[in-house]
């Protein structure tokens, strides 16, 4: 997989892209990912990049030109372009599973007040990370490459993901380690008896019980 991503401030991804799981998939070439500084693009003099809204409103307005131009020079048959803005679909896991089975992944980050609205036409997707509006794209960004690296084969083990938060609209259940009793709370003995099928019964009763408690709205989407 490629991921390109537009961006004002390039400087923001140097440590997200060298260390932890993303770091390892782009040294064991799992993953390409290219940061490209919108500001490349622009045709002004001045690098500038935005401008006054027509209609007049508080903030500058990210310019088409660069943008488009910024896409045109990247884009290729296998491209799948990806606008951020809290005006977006919801961004789930389902999502981050569909975007493993693109090649080419081209990622506009937004920025300032927002951006003209004729840069719409080129995603063929807008997500929204949540229903909260951030200084720009950038975060959005990591949060997307993040979840959707992580679920490339090879870059983690299969099982590390298979029984995470949201699989099934299921939380995820509780996991314990070393001692066995720390400041009176002890780990549940279901979990020493080396009995799977008791085990996974447990976990499986424990993510209900979890996900009716902090999220009774994923159950409405199964019959459990």
């Amino acid at each position: 997989m490629k991921i390109d991503i537009l961006t004002l401030f390039p400087a923001m991804f140097d440590g997200f892209l060298s260390e932890s799981i993303i770091g390892r998939a782009i040294k064991d070439s799992k993953v390409e990912i290219n940061i490209h500084n919108i500001r490349d693009y622009s045709t002004d003099p001045h690098k500038k990049v935005d401008d006054y809204g027509y209609g007049g409103g508080a903030g500058m307005v990210l310019m088409p030109q660069p943008i488009f131009d910024a896409v045109d020079d990247l884009k290729t048959p296998d491209s799948y372009v990806i606008l951020l803005t809290p005006q977006g679909k919801k961004y789930t896991s389902v999502e981050a599973k569909k975007l493993t089975s693109k090649k080419h992944i081209i990622i506009i980050c937004g920025h300032y007040e927002g951006f003209d609205e004729r840069i719409r036409t080129l995603a063929d997707q807008e997500y929204s990370i949540g229903d909260y509006v951030l200084t720009g794209g950038e975060l959005a960004s990591m949060v997307i490459v993040d979840s959707t690296v992580r679920l490339i084969d090879g870059v983690i083990q299969k099982e590390s993901y298979e029984n995470d938060s949201f699989e099934n609209n299921l939380l995820d259940y509780p996991t314990y380690t070393h001692p066995y009793e720390y400041r009176g709370m002890k780990v549940p003995d279901v979990l020493l008896s080396g009995h799977h099928e008791n085990i996974n019964k447990w976990r499986y009763s424990e993510q209900v019980k979890r996900t009716k408690i902090r999220r009774p709205d994923l159950l409405e989407k199964d019959d459990l």
